[in-house]
């Protein structure tokens, strides 16, 4: 036996190290079991004298009695009289002995291997043999504590070896096993953060040994502790207990550990944190009082996002509730804090159905001895504000007796009331409140009439000064919102209020990154009237116009950031710049301002943004106004004065010939000066937008067309121009798709202007489908289409001239 280790290693690995043994009392043959050739643990003696395992020779009576055999001694072959054994006590004592100074010989010699210098087999073969005392008997395990070996195991981790690491860790889980006092030595010093360390090993044999050897630490509530204390520990744990690529043991093993780890509040935090929040709400729906709110306390800090803010309201959004209606204050602030992380548009049905409502308007509105302070009517407010977002009904679902709901007359009021009387904070989410009820289509005209009956318009107008840009912003919103049902009501209100419009004005013209404020902002002003007078005047007068334009100048050459709110941002341009071409007729200040900037080639430039109708729209209705004063700014020609003869003698004057004059307005045009569409490749781009999908761009385009065919221009070379640049084609084919009421007016009016030139009209005789079109509109149409279907269908001889179906008008 001499160098060898007195344990049988080969099931454990196909190394063999030999120590350099201190000299030992020969291990005598009567250590042997006869039948198993192994040392002894229970010798027992048969009457023939034969000493033997216990277990051995029962299994040797066993196997004679099933196979019939005679009962004789294994190693006599004499027939036994009975079964019956004596234990050896004397032998049993002796071969203890001598075991136990074997293995503290080899314990020590262990021991003696267990540093960093020492070879990795040397390593190894050391903690093999830790291993199998320590598996072997509980008081090796005392042997092992009381040597101090787990120090110098725990050190062996630093190795630079794999295996060694591996089997460290695998050797300071059976070391540990069922063992608190051992465990309370892993706890000192750096040892669990060290082992935590190895779970970053990704799918390696030294990571499934760490968690397994955590997995029996964390059995210790003081561990489990230590543990969660080591930062990245739950992190990387909740990873593998969710991963698809692990060991399945291994996942197995990590599960078990973290629901070890939950007796712990802060392991049960940081577990929330990572995602896994199941604990949390096990505890916030079971645990004791104060648990739930701690639970709830700290959900209230948690950021989740709205996948699991369902879950979260699904699961625990009842118990919330219920915390929120209690008497204590510390309660109904948790369960409202909690509530304010878990509410958002896709939680709002779960949490309605739950009876959140009734509860939050009461608070809110509530006053005396249950009044809740202003820090958590804001946490209110922000709540109904994140519910309203979700677009659903809320006309019909009950908040308080009476049937009353959050559009009833006195809840708005309430509601403006209460604006009135708090600070910017809760303002902002009140007015947030209302713009989600506004932006319904089911729940806006109750909002709208509320605000009516109560006057409040002008106090909502005033936020737009507010220095708080939420609040602004919230403010600017809501009265966008408000302006398709209230636009004369705010024009009013901003007319007649001293900073209100340039507020707004600068809100929208800021030199900043494109905000969603700013695209609200202008949104807002494009909803005001458009042919309100005095409002546009105001805006001229406050240089808006120019700082309009300039805007839009820089969103086309893309010198503007903030790509998100672009679209929204540049049609509120748009049609806040198209304003001022409503008051040309009125005001020669607008005037020279289009000529100054060159308006109209900025809104034929625009025409071309393909994909936005509103602005195509807004920008063929802007040609259309610019368009129809042409006529009026066209400089007429002055003729010369005729000399005498001239005069008693016409027949010898010589009409003067004047060269470069406008074909349409028989007069000096330019596309800068006097708006005139015959230049910039206008005519070609309206056209071109009469085959568009959209009925309200092609009609706004077709109208612009039509100031070409318009009394006091030469209607003639109207329509000549538009043969030269291929026009009258998509004017008949808006006519025979018949898509709108308007749009065949238009086109009706259109094509019976066209057909009074001869060669027009004998191209449409010809085509049936035309004929059919205007028929259909004679006999369809309102009256005055009618009337002028008829007079086409007169120009192709549809009709004869001598029938007056119609009165002259």
């Amino acid at each position: 036996m001499e160098g060898k280790w007195d344990h049988d290693t080969s099931s454990q690995s196909d190394e063999s190290y030999q120590f350099e043994r201190p000299r030992l009392e020969p291990m005598y043959e009567s250590f042997l079991c006869a039948l198993t050739k192994k040392i002894m643990h229970n010798p027992v003696t048969l009457e023939t004298g034969q000493t033997f395992e216990r277990l051995a020779i029962e299994n040797w009576f066993n196997e004679c009695k099933e196979n019939g055999r005679r009962l004789v001694c294994p190693v006599t072959q004499k027939e036994l009289k009975s079964t019956d054994v004596n234990p050896s006590i004397a032998l049993r004592n002796t071969i203890e002995e001598w075991t136990a100074r074997n293995e503290a010989a080899q314990l020590d010699l262990a021991r003696r291997s267990l540093n960093l210098s020492s070879s990795e087999s040397d390593v190894v073969q050391a903690l093999k043999y830790i291993q199998y005392l320590c598996q072997k008997s509980r008081h090796n395990r005392f042997a092992v504590r009381n040597e101090a070996l787990v120090p110098i195991i725990i050190e062996m981790m630093k190795s630079t070896s794999r295996r060694v690491q591996c089997k460290t860790l695998e050797t300071l889980r059976i070391a540990v096993e069922e063992d608190p006092d051992l465990k309370i030595v892993m706890a000192e010093g750096d040892t669990v953060r060290t082992i935590v360390k190895f779970l970053s090993h990704e799918q390696s044999k030294e990571r499934e040994e760490a968690v397994s050897l955590l997995y029996e630490l964390s059995k210790s509530e003081a561990l489990s502790e230590k543990i969660g204390s080591v930062n990245g520990a739950i992190l990387i744990l909740v990873g593998m207990s969710t991963s698809k690529s692990e060991n399945v043991l291994t996942v197995e093993k990590t599960e078990k550990t973290l629901e070890n780890l939950e007796r712990c509040e802060n392991n049960v935090r940081q577990m929330a944190e990572n995602g896994r929040l199941q604990p949390l709400l096990t505890q916030l729906l079971e645990g004791s009082p104060e648990t739930k709110l701690s639970m709830a306390s700290y959900l209230g800090e948690l950021a989740i996002n709205n996948d699991v803010k369902v879950l979260v309201a699904k699961t625990a959004g009842p118990s919330l509730i219920s915390l929120m209606r209690s008497g204590d204050i510390h309660s109904r602030e948790a369960a409202l804090r909690a509530l304010n992380q878990i509410s958002c548009e896709a939680s709002a049905k779960v949490l309605i159905e739950a009876g959140i409502l009734p509860p939050l308007v009461r608070d809110l509105f509530t006053v005396g001895t249950n009044l809740l302070p202003m820090r958590l009517k804001e946490v209110s407010a922000t709540i109904l504000a994140n519910i309203v977002t979700s677009g659903i009904d809320f006309d019909v679902i009950r908040v308080g007796p009476e049937n009353r709901t959050l559009v009833s007359e006195d809840i708005i009021h309430n509601l403006l009331q209460l604006i009135s009387n708090t600070g910017p904070a809760i303002e902002s989410k009140l007015l947030q409140v209302l713009v989600g009820l506004t932006n319904s289509p089911s729940t806006v005209l109750s909002v709208v009439s509320a605000i009516k009956s109560s006057g409040a318009i002008i106090s909502l107008v005033q936020f737009i000064e507010a220095p708080q840009r939420d609040l602004r912003m919230a403010s600017v919103k809501l009265l966008q919102n408000l302006a398709p049902h209230m636009y004369q009501e705010l024009a009013d209100a901003l007319r007649g209020t001293v900073g209100q419009l340039s507020s707004l004005i600068k809100v929208v013209t800021e030199n900043i990154g494109i905000t969603e404020e700013q695209a609200a902002a202008a949104g807002l002003l494009a909803e005001l009237p458009e042919r309100d007078l005095g409002l546009t005047r105001q805006m001229l007068d406050e240089n808006a116009f120019q700082l309009i334009i300039s805007r839009v100048y820089r969103i086309r050459q893309g010198e503007t950031r903030g790509i998100r709110f672009v679209t929204p941002y540049l049609e509120g341009l748009v049609r806040i710049l198209a304003r001022i071409t409503f008051i040309l007729a009125d005001e020669p200040g607008a005037i020279q301002f289009c000529r100054d900037y060159n308006v109209t080639a900025l809104f034929i430039d625009l025409l071309q943004l393909n994909g936005l109708d509103n602005v195509q729209i807004v920008s063929a209705i802007a040609l259309e106004n610019l368009s129809s004063q042409s006529r009026n700014l066209t400089r007429l020609p002055e003729m010369p004065t005729p000399g005498f003869c001239a005069s008693i003698f016409p027949c010898f004057s010589k009409q003067p010939v004047i060269t470069g004059l406008c074909r349409l307005h028989r007069g000096e045009c330019s596309l800068k000066e006097t708006f005139c569409l015959i230049e910039g490749n206008a005519v070609e781009q309206l056209a071109a937008l009469l085959d568009h999908t959209n009925d309200k761009v092609v009609e706004a385009a077709l109208a612009a067309l039509c100031t070409l065919l318009d009394d006091g221009v030469d209607i003639e070379q109207g329509v000549l121009i538009l043969l030269e640049t291929e026009g009258v084609r998509p004017i008949l084919n808006v006519l025979l798709e018949n898509r709108t009421d308007n749009l065949r007016r238009r086109a009706v009016w259109a094509i019976e202007r066209l057909l009074r030139t001869d060669e027009i009209a004998y191209e449409v005789s010809g085509d049936p489908n035309v004929s059919t079109a205007l028929v259909d509109a004679f006999q369809h149409a309102d009256y005055r289409t009618r009337q002028i279907a008829e007079k086409a269908l007169k120009h192709v001889d549809k009709i004869p001239n001598f029938s007056g179906i119609f009165p002259n008008i």
